[in-house]
This record gives C-alpha cells, structure tokens and sequence, in this order.
C-alpha cells in the first residue's frame, strides 16, 4: 500500500479530532513517509538509529509536545502527542521510543520535579534535539520491581552527591547527553541529572538484539559519580512516584504508538491480499482471510477508540495510571497479534525485509514487556477494579 494512505479509520474517530490535532497527524505522517519509511528497514537490518532525523524531529516540535511553548515546546493536547505517537511508530518503534524517552521520560519529569534554572537550562535544547536524553530506571535484577534497586547515591559534604550502580535496557543511552538517573537515597528514591562525561560515568551500547534493531539500547555504569546537588537533583519530587509518574506519561505514547505499528502491519496485510492471486482469485476472496481483516481491523479500531478516549480524558486532567495501564495493555497486545496475523496472510513474504510485518512484530515483542510488562499492568488494573494488591 502506497506510503500516503490514510490510517485506517474505520469508525471515524478522526471526526473527533480538532483542526490542530489533523495537523499533527498529517506533519507526523508526511515525515513517515517521505523520511522514515524509505530508510528504515537498512538501519534495522544493520543495528544502527537514523540519527540525522533527530534535529529534523525537534524542528518539527516532536519532543516534548504537549509541554509549554516558553519551553520550545509545542503545548498541544495530549490527544494530538498521541497522534504523533501513532505515526512515529507506524515508521518504527525505535524512532518512537526515542521521541518517547526524550519528552516523557527525560523533559516531563525536569518540567514537574524539576527547578526553574534546570528546565531552563535542559527543556529549549532539548525540545530542538539539540540535546539528548536517557532514562535510567531499570536495573540487571530490577524490572517490575523497581524500588528493589540498588543503584544508591550518597549526600557528600559541599553539596555534592556520589552515585554508584548500574541500569540495564536503557533507550538512547550510548547516544545522550544527559542521563535523568533514579537512585536509593536515605531519603528515599531521587532522580539525578547526569552529564555525558561526567567521571565515572559510562553507557556501553548493547549489541545482539532481535528486536528494536534500529533503537540505540545501552547499559549505564556508575562508579564513584559526583554531581553537584543544585544542578544534578531534582527537588520536587522523592520516592517511587517520580519515576511512576514519568512512566505513566510514557505508557500513555505507547498507548498509541503500538496502533500505529498495527495499522501498518493490516493495511499491508489488505493491500498483499487483494493482489495475491491463488486458486485463480485473490486470497481476499477467500473466508478465513476475510475473518482474519475483520478481527485486525475491529480490534485495531477498539483500540484506536479507547486510546481517544484516554486522551481527552488525559487534557481534563480526569484520568487515573489504571487506565493508562489498560490502554498500554490492550492496544499493545492487539498490535502484536495484529501484526502476528498479517505474516501469516503474507505467507514466506512476511519475513522479509521488503516488508515491515516481521520488523513491526519484533519490535513489539518488546514494547510487550517494557514500561511495565503486560502481566504487570493487567495486575495493576486488577488492584483498581478490587482494592486488592496481587503482585505478591
């Protein structure tokens, strides 16, 4: 299917969208297409990030896009950052995760915990592309259980901080310029800015992945960091909250960022059907092919609807992490089986490279787990509907 068809929209949820959010959408999409789509199965095939798109994604305001304009942001709705999600992801997970990890796990948390003198040192720079970030959460032994790291900073006299430890499985890591890093404290969980090239500090780049090839994925190593506590610590916030908080926006973008990988995904599946003739007919002509298109695209459309739904919900500020996690679960499940389904239609074609299904269908095999596992968040919906915590 030609790279300028519209998403799928089978039950017109675009109709509910304002002027500026079809703007959003069209940009991010004419960049896909034009920038993204043309280039990306080499990158993903030789392990490598199409770093010349950063600076051209800040000019275009993909970072941070629903924080304030005094920022360099955009200060759209969260509906339209969702869009741009959407499409970022249509081209690959790789690129939306690093949009992701740049304004929701790095610029959010420096504009909500944050001082003034660091969102005006970090937020403009960032915003442009100028400036890259990386979020350093996870550990080798702590996943889903975040608040068993053990990654710890110590206060030190002059106002200083030493941090030691390592995180695991961190997006743009080797690439940053700034790592927001969450370390055990005596006063409990803290969130830290640390430069690239602070001593002590380094980000090897993981190798030998089947997925999220075209994403850069390091680990992060702290031996003996000192940082500065009024440049470095974020004040506002302390304990597991902070980075919950910032993990709840970013599970938002995946949200809908996973449709978009499965709106690419189906149409490719509807376009190879309708021209791949067998027994003297198109496999679209045939019943369980016809079954297999209308359960992607009825699901793909359920999940377009709840993510809408989550966003206008997000703009009232009316919305709880629950629901955040509800969406994450379910669209990213449905994208992955999306996503199953189309190589199965496209038969040994799906696997290749002349096509985005098996690229698409690797990358969410880990959008399944990262930002909180699927089992994690249907437990977390599970403790919502009845009171009762079940993760041990």
């Amino acid at each position: 299917m030609s790279n300028t068809t519209e998403l799928t929209d089978y039950m017109g949820f675009q109709g509910l969208l304002t002027d500026e959010e079809k703007l959003v959408r069209d940009t991010a999409r004419k960049f896909v297409n034009e920038e993204v789509l043309p280039i990306i199965e080499e990158h993903a095939l030789n392990e490598t990030f199409p770093s010349h798109l950063i600076e051209k994604m800040g000019a275009l305001g993909f970072y941070g896009p629903n924080l304030p304009e005094k920022y360099g942001c955009a200060g759209l709705s969260n509906v339209a950052y969702g869009l741009l999600m959407y499409e970022l992801e249509r081209g690959d997970s790789g690129l939306r995760s690093f949009a992701s990890v740049q304004g929701s796990l790095v610029m959010y948390p420096i504009f909500a915990y944050g001082t003034d003198a660091q969102k005006d040192e970090w937020l403009p720079r960032m915003a442009s592309g100028e400036v890259i970030g990386c979020f350093g959460l996870t550990e080798p032994d702590f996943g889903s259980n975040p608040s068993g790291m053990r990654t710890r900073a110590v206060r030190e006299d002059g106002g200083k901080w030493r941090i030691n430890g390592s995180k695991m499985w961190i997006t743009n890591g080797s690439i940053a310029d700034v790592a927001l890093v969450w370390a055990k404290t005596d006063e409990g969980i803290r969130g830290f800015l640390v430069e690239k090239g602070t001593p002590g500090f380094s980000a090897p780049q993981m190798k030998g992945k089947w997925s999220l090839r075209a994403s850069v994925t390091s680990e992060l190593v702290f031996e003996d960091v000192i940082v500065d506590e009024e440049k470095s610590l974020l004040p506002h916030v302390k304990g597991i909250k902070g980075p919950l908080g910032c993990l709840t926006q970013a599970r938002y973008g995946i949200a809908w960022g996973a449709l978009g990988a499965a709106d690419h995904c189906y149409q490719t599946a509807l376009e190879y059907s309708l021209s791949r003739i067998q027994f003297d007919k198109p496999i679209a002509g045939f019943q369980l092919q016809q079954r297999k298109l209308a359960k992607m695209v009825t699901e793909l459309t359920k999940g377009q609807l709840l993510a809408l739904q989550l966003g206008r919900l997000k703009d009232q500020g009316n919305y709880s992490p629950a629901q955040v996690s509800m969406a994450k679960m379910n669209n990213v499940d449905i994208a992955l089986e999306i996503a199953r389904t189309a190589r199965t239609m496209l038969g040994a074609n799906g696997i290749m490279s002349e096509y985005p299904i098996m690229r698409h269908a690797n990358n969410l095999e880990s959008v399944y787990t990262y930002e909180g596992t699927h089992d994690m968040h249907t437990l977390i919906i599970g403790q919502e509907v009845t009171g009762i915590p079940a993760f041990r």
